[in-house]
């Protein structure tokens, strides 16, 4: 799971270590002790939503997701849109000149980043989600 927070202005994010995902509660727990360690007001999930826009089976898991975070942690979550987070990160992480094994392990982190900042980036601009 990659993890990324924002600076107090909400300018610009940060990567967090990735968090190997190890069950429902423990991956609360987890979420938790971030809440509470980087004073979080809100949740930004990537929304896994089809090439087309389409809600998919990953996009509910991520609303589903979103729900049990919203429960548990007591912290609004927004779901934001992921296409090509993924394919963005890779692309950033290959112009860096990094090996195939180390993107591997960096893409998760990177591809969170990238979400982050896109939605800091039009909440910036006054837009929504």
């Amino acid at each position: 799971m990659g993890l990324a927070v924002s600076d107090e202005l909400l300018m610009t994010a940060q990567p967090l270590p990735t968090w190997r995902r190890r069950g429902q509660r423990a991956d609360l727990e987890h979420l938790e002790g971030l809440v509470k360690t980087w004073n979080v007001h809100e949740i930004v999930l990537g929304h896994p939503k089809q090439l087309g826009g389409e809600i998919g089976p990953k996009a509910v898991e991520a609303q589903q997701f979103a729900e049990e975070l919203t429960r548990a942690l007591d912290v609004p979550v927004v779901l934001w849109d992921e296409r090509f987070s993924t394919v963005a990160a890779d692309r950033a992480l290959i112009e860096a000149g990094m090996r195939r094994r180390r993107r591997q392990q960096m893409r998760d982190s990177v591809a969170a980043l990238l979400i982050l900042q896109g939605y800091l980036d039009r909440r910036g601009r006054g837009g929504g989600a």
